[in-house]
């Protein structure tokens, strides 16, 4: 038997997405039947799969060994190395970051949530051996070539908020990028739908829905005649603006996978996230402090 103590980090989350989290190579078909049978209880007590975590609540489980992660001191010791993390905006809840061109996301060495779980390790706000199935996490993506802010989460009723909020597009987020060409009109919206390829791992735009399509939307101005434009996100689609704007016959600079020219340099597309607005039309709960707020950096390409 193995015993657990719902932390802040567990309390609010249902029994049996816990308990997916915390169990290695357990399906949800185990999972529901060790409930059953009174191999897992919560407070002494046999509990429903939808019952709701509270902080303090002790769990036992009458589970194989195997099931359980095995403490990884090497895990610490990778994130205590990781490297420096440029943050444009911090507080108790979240973080955001400026994340460089050339970084991916997630799931490679050196990515930027790497960076950001080795940061809060170092000072102090995330200890891995404390948490029985959270880490601090990002609420937004921008693809690898892609610079600019995304958000972190570093409590899970932060996770939880801000991936409503961005769910309920109740946060805008706003690009500068250049294109080839001059776009005429030099302000508009371009509506359609986007399908992505995965084997090419492209995105294709159409003006009319094709199955397994999804409709996108993007709203944009001129910035400068040189082609600097600024987009703002209208839904959040794989590699939206890129083919969104290469539709247009104004490829993203650099962005030769979307038809841009060739420069005979290693460049990648000319795009940047560079402004967040907080911008919320239901409840927030603790993140009510955030309403209003707007964060940016600069915007130089």
């Amino acid at each position: 038997m193995k015993k657990f103590i719902a932390g802040s980090n567990d309390a609010g989350q249902r029994l049996d997405k816990f308990l997916t989290k915390l169990l290695v190579g357990a399906s949800k078909g185990m999972i529901y039947k060790w409930l059953r049978k009174k191999r897992v209880k919560v407070n002494g007590k046999k509990q429903d799969i939808s019952y709701m975590l509270c902080e303090g609540d002790v769990l036992e489980l009458y589970i194989n060994d195997e099931f359980f992660k095995e403490a990884d001191g090497a895990e610490t010791s990778r994130l205590e190395g990781a490297l420096p993390l440029t943050v444009v905006y911090e507080d108790k809840n979240i973080l955001v970051a400026d994340k460089p061109s050339g970084i991916a996301a997630h799931g490679e060495d050196g990515c930027l949530l790497e960076r950001v779980q080795g940061y809060l390790l170092r000072k102090g706000e995330y200890l891995p051996q404390s948490e029985n199935t959270f880490a601090p996490a990002l609420c937004n993506r921008i693809d690898k070539n892609t610079s600019g802010l995304v958000i972190a989460a570093k409590t899970a009723a932060a996770l939880r908020g801000i991936n409503e909020k961005i769910r309920n597009r109740e946060i805008n987020k706003y690009y500068v990028l250049k294109v080839e060409g001059r776009i005429n009109p030099s302000e508009g919206k371009i509506s359609g739908y986007t399908l992505k390829n995965e084997s090419e791992r492209k995105v294709y735009f159409y003006k009319t829905e094709v199955p397994g399509s999804k409709y996108c939307e993007t709203l944009y101005r001129t910035l400068d005649s040189d082609g600097t434009v600024e987009a703002l996100l209208i839904t959040g689609r794989t590699h939206q603006i890129r083919a969104s704007f290469a539709a247009l016959g104004h490829p993203l600079a650099g962005d030769v996978k979307y038809g841009a020219k060739k420069n005979g340099r290693n460049d990648f597309q000319q795009l940047r996230a560079y402004k967040l607005e907080f911008n919320f039309s239901t409840p927030s709960g603790e993140l009510e402090y955030l309403n209003g707020k707007v964060i940016q950096t600069d915007w130089k390409l």
